[in-house]
C-alpha cells in the first residue's frame, strides 16, 4: 500500500504501509533561539556554507549537511532541520500537476455523477480539497456534492475529515489508526462483491488496496485528484545528486516514494545511478518518513532508517539520533575533536572547515595517528591536481580553521599525522 506516499507530499503526511500519517512540525522559517539556530528553511541546489558559527556546536545537526528531497512543506522541514543546525539543500524531486488540468480526474468526476457509488474513499485532505475545488471550476461542483450526500463516505484521518465537513458532506466512518490498511479491512469485511468504490488516488494507484478490493469482486473506480510528474527545472536535483555522489551531503530525506524513485531515475538518465548508491551505501545516511515511502530505494539495495511515527516531526529527530552517532570522535593533542559533515567539533565548539581541509582531515582520520604521505593525501583532495604544493595550501587552511594547530603534525619528508593521545596510540595501531 502506498505510504500515503503520493499522499505524503501534498497532504503534508505519509502513512505505513496502507496510509499511516506523517507530517508534523512547526511552521515554517522562524528562529528559535532555544534551539541555536536562525535563518529561514532550505535552501534550492547544491553547495553553501552552513549557517552555524563556533558557538552552534550544542545544536545536534550543527556541522551536517541535509539534502531535502520534498516537493510540498519543504519549508517546513527545512525549518526543523535548520533550528538544529543544519545546512539544507532543497531540490524538489517531482512537481504537482494541476488539478484542474487533469482530465482524468474530469472523466471520473462526471463518471461518478452518471452512474454514482456505494462507497467513496477519501484519503488525503488536500486532494478531496482539490477535487471539489476542481469540480467547481468544471461547474459539476455541486452536482459532485449532490452525489457524495448519498454514498457512504469513508475518511482516511482527522484532516481528511475536517476537508469532507468543510464541504458541508459527514463521513459514514474514520479509522482511528489513520490507515488504508484499516479502510481496507473494513471494506473487507463488510463484504464488496458486487459493490462499487471510488478511491480518491494519490497521483498512482495505490498497489495493493484496489487489487485487493477488485479480487473480492469490486468495481473500483480511480479519482487522480493529482499527478506526479518530474521538476520542471531539473538543475537543483542534479545539483543535489552531484553533492550526494562528491559525499557533500551527509543525509538525504525521502517524504513520499515518488519523490524516491524519481531521484533515482534521473541518477540513472545521467548515467551515475551506481555510484549514487554506492554514496547512499556507505556514507550518506538516508531517512525516509515511513517504510513505503522506502521501498523504492531499497528495491535498489539501499539501507534506510525511518521513525516510530512516520511524521515530520519524529523524521528530525530520528537524523538528530543517527547523525551525530556516526560522527567519529577523537581524543587527539589533549582535545576531543569530533568530524561532522562540514565542521569539526573541537572540545564542543563547531568549527566549519573547508571542503578541501575535510577531505584531508577525513584521509588523517581513517587511520588516526599514522602518518599518510602528501601524494596520498593529494588524492585525497578534490579534483585530480598534481602539484602537492596544494595539499600544503589546503593544510596551512585546514589548521587554521581548526584553530589549535597542534592537532596536525608535519612529519618532515614523510607527510602528516593527526597527533593522537598516546593513551590511545595502542588502540589505533593496527590502522
Amino acid at each position: 500500500m502506498e505510504e500515503r506516499e503520493q499522499g505524503a507530499e501534498p497532504s503534508g503526511r505519509t502513512a505505513d504501509r496502507a496510509g499511516a500519517p506523517a507530517g508534523e512540525a512547526a511552521g515554517p522559517g522562524r528562529a528559535n533561539a532555544a534551539d541555536g539556530s536562525t535563518g529561514p528553511g532550505p535552501r534550492d541546489g547544491a553547495g553553501g556554507a552552513p549557517a552555524d558559527g563556533p558557538a552552534g556546536a550544542g545544536a545536534p545537526l550543527a556541522g551536517f549537511t541535509v539534502g531535502v528531497t520534498a516537493a510540498r512543506r519543504a519549508e517546513e522541514l527545512g525549518a526543523l532541520l535548520h533550528r538544529r543546525g543544519a545546512a539544507v539543500l532543497h531540490a524538489p524531486a517531482l512537481r504537482i500537476v494541476p488539478l484542474a488540468d487533469d482530465s482524468e480526474l474530469l472523466a471520473a468526476t462526471e463518471e461518478l455523477i452518471d452512474r454514482g457509488a456505494d462507497v467513496v474513499v477519501a484519503t488525503t485532505a488536500i486532494g478531496f480539497r482539490g477535487w471539489v475545488e476542481a469540480a467547481d471550476g468544471w461547474g459539476l461542483g455541486e452536482a459532485l456534492l449532490a452525489r457524495l450526500r448519498g454514498m457512504e463516505l469513508l475518511a482516511r484521518g482527522p484532516k481528511v475529515k475536517g476537508a469532507v465537513r468543510a464541504a458541508g458532506l459527514t463521513e459514514e466512518w474514520s479509522p482511528s489508526s489513520e490507515s488504508m490498511a484499516e479502510v481496507l479491512d473494513r471494506l473487507l469485511d463488510q463484504g464488496v462483491e458486487g459493490r462499487r468504490i471510488a478511491v480518491q488516488l494519490h497521483g498512482e494507484p495505490l498497489p495493493g488496496f484496489v487489487e485487493s478490493l477488485r479480487a473480492g469482486g469490486a468495481e473500483v473506480i480511480g479519482v487522480p485528484v493529482y499527478r506526479w510528474m518530474p521538476p520542471a527545472d531539473l538543475g537543483p536535483v542534479d545539483r543535489l545528486l552531484d553533492a550526494a555522489v562528491a559525499r557533500g551531503v551527509d543525509a538525504l530525506t525521502f517524504t513520499s516514494a515518488p519523490a524516491a524513485a524519481s531521484l533515482l531515475r534521473r541518477a540513472e538518465e545521467r548515467g551515475m545511478l551506481p555510484a549514487l548508491l554506492a554514496a547512499l551505501g556507505h556514507d550518506v545516511l538516508v531517512a525516509c518518513v515511513g517504510p513505503v515511502t522506502a521501498t523504492p530505494l531499497q528495491a535498489h539495495g539501499v539501507d534506510t532508517v525511518q521513525p516510530d511515527r512516520f511524521r515530520l516531526g519524529p523524521l528530525v529527530q530520528l537524523l538528530c539520533q543517527e547523525l551525530p552517532g556516526r560522527a567519529r570522535s577523537l581524543p587527539v593533542a589533549g582535545h576531543r575533536v569530533q568530524l561532522r559533515g562540514h565542521a569539526v567539533v573541537v572540545d564542543g565548539v563547531l568549527r566549519p572547515v573547508p571542503p578541501a581541509g575535510m577531505s584531508l582531515l577525513r584521509a588523517l582520520a581513517r587511520r588516526p595517528g599514522w602518518v599518510v604521505s602528501r601524494a596520498d593525501l593529494l588524492r585525497a583532495l578534490p579534483g585530480t591536481g598534481r602539484d602537492e604544493h596544494a595539499v600544503e595550501t589546503a593544510m596551512a587552511r585546514l589548521r587554521t580553521a581548526l584553530g589549535t594547530p597542534r592537532l596536525i603534525q608535519t612529519v618532515v619528508k614523510r607527510g602528516y599525522r593527526l597527533a593522537l593521545d598516546p593513551a590511545t596510540d595502542a588502540k589505533y595501531a593496527d590502522g
